[in-house]
């Protein structure tokens, strides 16, 4: 059954006659402006530093929450020491003790993570 003309699809190949809007109504980069996400997909000078930035960061968060599990576990075989008899006490204070500090901790890290990741985006994006 041949095609009508007026039903038949026309592809015009070319270069876009109209910008595009970006997020909040602004245009996007014109060709020849400065584009963040290039520069990190062709991994230039300028995409390596905003890259290593979050990584800073990331690392950053990371041995903040690992010093503070230091400073929270690390004395224990300490008072351990210092307290031979007391086994049940010690077994409550590692199941029930530090339960809910390293609960506060790995949700601290998690959001603090999340954040850098969002302010990383922002920065890419919003440029």
């Amino acid at each position: 059954m041949p095609q009508d003309p007026a039903e038949r699809r026309v592809v015009v190949t070319g270069p876009p006659r109209r910008t595009r809007t970006g997020s909040r109504g602004r245009p996007a980069y014109a060709p020849g402006q400065y584009r963040p996400r290039t520069e990190i997909d062709e991994q230039t000078t300028l995409g390596h530093t905003y890259v290593r930035s979050l990584m800073r960061s990331q690392l950053r968060a990371g041995l903040a929450g690992f010093a503070v599990l230091v400073l929270l576990v690390g004395p224990l075989p300490l008072l351990f020491a210092a307290l031979p008899g007391a086994r049940r006490l010690q077994w409550a204070l590692l199941g029930f003790g530090l339960y809910a500090p390293l609960v506060l901790l790995a949700r601290w890290y998690v959001r603090r993570a999340e954040r850098n990741e969002r302010d990383f985006v922002r920065l890419v994006e919003d440029r």
